[in-house]
């Protein structure tokens, strides 16, 4: 299923129903007088967040969305049937903006939350609700009020406790993959991963956690380049980063080439992303020559327990989890 992250779609709100001109006309009663009826409420459209979605893919092709219309009202006072709401699911994370001025909605950062994008059409009033002293026979009724029409903007940032980062081809599907019941493409060439996943993290340690793997950036993604900002922004919901480094392509005269990189993205991005905890992984300790690399790095980055792992052959995935989890601990208190 192709991952979509932002959709503009258009909602609107049901009509309400017409009230209703009527008059009492039964055997052997004079002049029953008016009994015309309300009209219905239209339906609202509801936002709701769930767990069961993933991505906006639904808004791929559907673009139009529209509550049920309100009931007219009948004779005998009867009341038009209310219209039906329209509830739109969508997945936690989800940010819904005004498309035309930019304007923040409704954020849902969790499962189970609701709003309401568009309120339906209020019903007409029958002509039984107009009968005065002066007017005991009204020969009019309201007509409902048409509901919203709204053009709205969806863009949805993944929830993560800890998300993935660092350059193509780092290790970073193949991390998740031993991390995680996840199971992203994975090769050995750059931007194998072209969307974000998300697995569960089992730990005998404490609770479960959520980890992201964020396809790969390069230099310029601030600006857009190569997948660029498209996958900066599901970097800001995660606690905390696993900067994964490759260390098969250290340059022993540059060692912090690659680190410093990503590093200067985040802050170009957004500097409250940059501050964000990291834990400095080297990944391909399997690799031959990479312990002498490690080395370099570890040196020229001397205020940083940085951890040599290989995610490949599953070494040192349980000092990731531990320090992970040390971590995300912290963030709660």
């Amino acid at each position: 299923m192709k991952f979509i992250d932002e959709a503009i779609i258009t909602v609107q709100s049901g009509d309400g129903g017409r009230g209703c001109v009527s008059f009492r006309r039964e055997k052997f009663i004079e002049r029953g007088g008016p009994d015309g009826g309300d009209g219905g409420r239209g339906g609202d459209v509801l936002f709701r967040s769930t767990s069961q979605k993933r991505t906006l893919y639904q808004f791929r092709y559907k673009k139009k969305f529209k509550a049920g219309n309100g009931g007219y009202g009948q004779g005998k006072q009867k009341h038009g049937k209310n219209g039906r709401d329209l509830i739109i699911e969508i997945p936690p994370g989800t940010i819904i903006f005004e498309a035309e001025t930019g304007e923040s909605l409704f954020d849902f950062d969790g499962p189970d939350e609701a709003f309401v994008a568009a309120k339906g059409g209020r019903g007409g009033q029958g002509n039984k609700r107009f009968t005065t002293s002066k007017n005991r026979a009204p020969r009019f009724a309201q007509p409902g009020e048409p509901g919203e029409t709204r053009e709205l903007r969806l863009e949805l940032k993944l929830i993560a406790d800890a998300g993935i980062i660092g350059l193509p081809n780092a290790g970073k599907s193949t991390l998740i993959s031993v991390l995680s019941s996840a199971r992203p493409k994975t090769g050995a060439y750059p931007f194998t991963t072209l969307t974000p996943n998300l697995g569960v993290v089992q730990n005998e340690w404490g609770e479960p956690f959520t980890v992201a793997d964020i396809p790969g950036l390069i230099e310029g993604a601030h600006k857009g380049t190569g997948l660029g900002i498209k996958f900066l922004r599901h970097i800001e919901r995660t606690r905390v980063l696993i900067h994964l480094v490759d260390a098969s392509g250290i340059d022993r005269e540059e060692p912090l080439k690659d680190y410093v990189t990503i590093n200067r993205e985040l802050s170009l991005y957004s500097e409250k992303l940059a501050k964000k905890p990291q834990i400095v992984v080297l990944n391909k300790a399997d690799l031959p020559e990479t312990d002498k690399a490690a080395e370099s790095f570890r040196a020229a980055l001397k205020d940083e327990d940085v951890l040599f792992i290989s995610a490949a052959a599953g070494k040192g995935i349980d000092k990731v989890i531990s320090r992970l989890i040390k971590i995300l601990d912290r963030e709660k208190q």
